[in-house]
């Protein structure tokens, strides 16, 4: 009884500490960086993937949902861009088509690809989505790729921990000059 639930408890500060140490390592690194080390370590994709879970359960509000509410009310013929698609919460909650990226597939619908260089052709896409997965340190390139394939007129969504940025209006300057015009904050 004790036992177990010491081991368990121990083993939940385990994984904690290890996606804290992943998260560290996505945010300072490139997105090869980390494409680089999830190829080396696949397991560790899984690792992150579960202590994420543990982390948003805690949360009020999951920032996917609030994307599926957005889409839900859009017209569904809108085609849509998952960038760190995760799970694909949001391509298995709407009725868009929704292109799965990320550097691991948790599930079959996932491309594996770079953030900075997803196989999706100029202008294709209506949406493009980043939802806590606004990773690595060529946010440029990264958000770069996402203007190059949103449609003119397109809709860039980012949800994101306020903490990831040390100035969020630089940030949104950053990317007023990519040629983003904010809406809502």
């Amino acid at each position: 009884g004790r036992s177990a639930a010491l081991r368990a408890r121990m083993e939940e500060r385990l994984l904690g500490a290890r996606f804290r140490y992943l998260n560290q390592q996505l945010y300072t690194g490139s997105s090869r960086d980390a494409a680089r080390l999830f190829r080396a370590d696949p397991t560790a994709f899984h690792l992150y993937h579960r202590g994420f879970e543990q982390q948003v359960r805690r949360w009020p509000e999951r920032p996917v949902q609030r994307i599926v509410r957005y889409l839900r009310r859009r017209p569904a013929s809108l085609v849509v861009a998952d960038f760190g698609c995760g799970d694909c919460t949001l391509a298995t909650s709407v009725k868009n088509q929704v292109h799965c990226f990320d550097l691991v597939p948790l599930t079959p619908r996932v491309t594996v690809c770079d953030m900075a260089e997803v196989p999706l052709g100029d202008e294709s896409v209506d949406v493009a989505v980043f939802c806590l997965a606004l990773m690595g340190t060529n946010l440029q390139e990264i958000l770069g790729e996402a203007n190059r394939v949103l449609k003119l007129g397109g809709t860039l969504m980012v949800a994101e921990v306020a903490s990831r940025f040390e100035d969020i209006r630089a940030f949104l300057k950053a990317m007023a000059q990519l040629g983003f015009r904010t809406v809502s904050k």
